[in-house]
């Protein structure tokens, strides 16, 4: 039987993040996916311009709809919008046995907020001890924990225990928004850390990366995979669909990651 993952997240218009980006990790790893739209955004490369939140009973509808029929194995959840859709989504999860991997989103790639403050507090008590892996980028971290960003391996851990400690099984600590020569991630779990390091790429297409690397994560525990055998693929796959990113030459700000690096002719 074909392996079903499921986004809940916010629609990306310009294609490159969000559900959209969901969706097309999701295929490229072999993953059938469903979703759930929390939110409609208006945005492209350059900026988010209107977001316009889906109603709680639509959200709760559309949960419904996907858990009652597909036979979901894993959850993404991403861009929850606020403190309504994340109680209905914690909700809409109870019973729900699947690995849920938890992106979250609170701001955008144009330094647009998509996550109100006043969210912040449902989203650490409703949602994140839901969460299978926990994949926060420096920032995000910093703003769960309500502490300045890490500034090293060792603050990162430091933070990544904090985050596991409100919760979550697993904390995947995200070096994106470092300054090093290398990217280095840590995946924080019972088992100990895992170290994922990648040269640090010159480029200004990385739309979306958060979404398509916990998408990926999601799609690999809907295979079957173990979270670590999960984490690394996707690690593996992002750092492909970064390097392939400039050739695909979508927008005039933060172009998308090339999530058919693989799959294209020429990709």
């Amino acid at each position: 039987m074909t392996p079903i993952a499921l986004t809940i997240a916010g629609s990306d218009s310009g294609g490159g993040a969000g559900i959209q980006a969901d969706l097309k990790a999701f295929s490229a790893l072999g993953v059938y996916g469903a979703s759930v739209i929390t939110a409609l955004t208006a945005q492209n490369t350059r900026a988010v311009n209107m977001v316009e939140p889906a109603s709680p009973a639509m959200i709760a509808a559309q949960m419904q709809a996907v858990f009652d029929d597909l036979a979901i194995r894993a959850v993404k959840l991403g861009m929850l919008g606020d403190a309504a859709a994340i109680a209905t989504v914690a909700a809409g999860l109870r019973g729900q046995e699947m690995p849920v991997v938890l992106d979250p989103v609170m701001v955008a790639k144009s330094g647009d907020r998509l996550l109100p403050a006043d969210a912040l507090a449902a989203l650490r008590s409703e949602v994140l001890p839901r969460a299978t892996v926990l994949t926060p980028n420096l920032p995000e971290a910093a703003d769960l924990l309500g502490t300045a960003p890490a500034r090293n391996e060792a603050e990162m851990l430091e933070q990544g225990q904090a985050l596991r400690a409100l919760g979550a099984q697993a904390v995947l600590m995200k070096d994106g928004h470092g300054d090093g020569s290398d990217c280095v991630d840590l995946l924080i779990d019972a088992q100990g850390v895992t170290r994922l390091s990648a040269p640090r790429r010159a480029t200004k297409n990385t739309h979306g990366t958060g979404c398509t690397l916990s998408a990926a994560i999601a799609a690999g525990l809907a295979q079957g995979m173990g979270l670590a055998a999960a984490v690394t693929r996707a690690h593996a796959y992002l750092q492909g669909a970064i390097a392939h990113a400039d050739g695909l030459g979508v927008g005039s700000g933060h172009g998308p990651v090339h999530h058919f690096h693989g799959i294209w002719p020429n990709g």
